[in-house]
C-alpha cells in the first residue's frame, strides 16, 4: 500500500476499534475519505486490506459495512486461532532466534506495565503489547502460508472485546501464559509452546464468555 493507504488504513481501523464505526453500519466511501482527511483512492485500498482482514465486509451491491458477529462466528474464530496459534508456536520454537526472544521479553515487560498501570490496567496498552507479542511468534514461524491464514482469521476487534472484558485477574493469566511461551522458546521445545499456545487461546475464549455472560 502506499503510504497515503496505510494512513488510511490505521484510521479507519482505529475507528472500527474504538466503535466509531458500530457493528452493521453502512459506511459510503466519502464517509471513509472525511473521516480521514484523504482522498478517495488510498481509502479504496485501505477498505480492500481491511476487507480482507474481515474487518470490513462488502455486500453484492458493493456497499461497505462493519460486520456483525454471532456467538457461533466468534466461537469458530476462536477455536481455528488455537490450532492455528498452536501450530505457530511450534514451528517458531524450532526457528527462533535469541533476538527474537530478546523483543518478547520486551514485549512481555511492556505488557506488565499496561496491566500494573495507575488508575487500573491500561486496556489499550495491554492489546498493543500482546499484538506485537504474537506479531514476533509468527515471524519466528517463517510460514508465509501460516501468516496469511492467521491475518484471515485473527480479527482485532475479537481481540480488543475479549481484552475489554478481562479483569485483571484475566490478564494476569494471559500474561503468565506469555512468560511460559518465552520459556518453551529458549528451551526450543515445540510441543510445549505448541500446548500453551493452544491454551492461551482457549483460555482467552472462556474468559470472555464466562464475563459477558456475567
Amino acid at each position: 500500500m502506499s503510504k497515503a493507504s496505510q494512513e488510511a488504513y490505521r484510521k479507519i481501523r482505529t475507528g472500527i476499534l474504538s466503535g466509531h464505526f458500530p457493528a452493521g453500519q453502512f459506511v459510503p466511501e466519502d464517509e471513509f475519505a472525511q473521516f480521514c482527511g484523504l482522498s478517495r483512492t488510498p481509502v479504496r485500498e485501505a477498505i480492500a486490506e481491511l476487507v480482507s482482514e474481515m474487518l470490513l465486509q462488502r455486500t453484492g451491491t458493493n456497499r461497505v459495512f462493519v460486520p456483525v458477529w454471532s456467538d457461533e462466528d466468534e466461537e469458530e474464530l476462536f477455536t481455528l486461532r488455537a490450532m492455528l496459534e498452536g501450530h505457530c508456536a511450534g514451528r517458531a520454537a524450532r526457528f527462533i532466534t535469541d533476538e527474537q526472544l530478546a523483543e518478547l521479553q520486551k514485549h512481555c515487560d511492556h505488557i506488565d506495565r499496561a496491566i500494573a498501570a495507575d488508575g487500573g490496567p491500561d486496556v489499550s496498552g495491554f492489546v498493543e503489547g500482546n499484538r506485537h507479542f504474537h506479531a514476533v511468534i509468527l515471524a519466528a514461524a517463517q510460514s508465509e502460508r501460516l501468516a496469511q491464514l492467521l491475518r484471515f482469521v485473527v480479527s482485532q476487534i475479537v481481540v480488543h472485546r475479549t481484552a475489554e472484558q478481562y479483569s485483571r485477574a484475566d490478564m494476569e493469566q494471559s500474561q503468565r501464559d506469555h512468560r511460559d511461551l518465552v520459556s518453551a522458546f529458549a528451551m526450543r521445545d515445540e510441543a510445549w509452546a505448541a500446548a500453551i499456545a493452544n491454551t492461551h487461546i482457549r483460555r482467552a475464549a472462556n474468559a470472555y464468555r464466562a464475563n459477558r455472560a456475567g
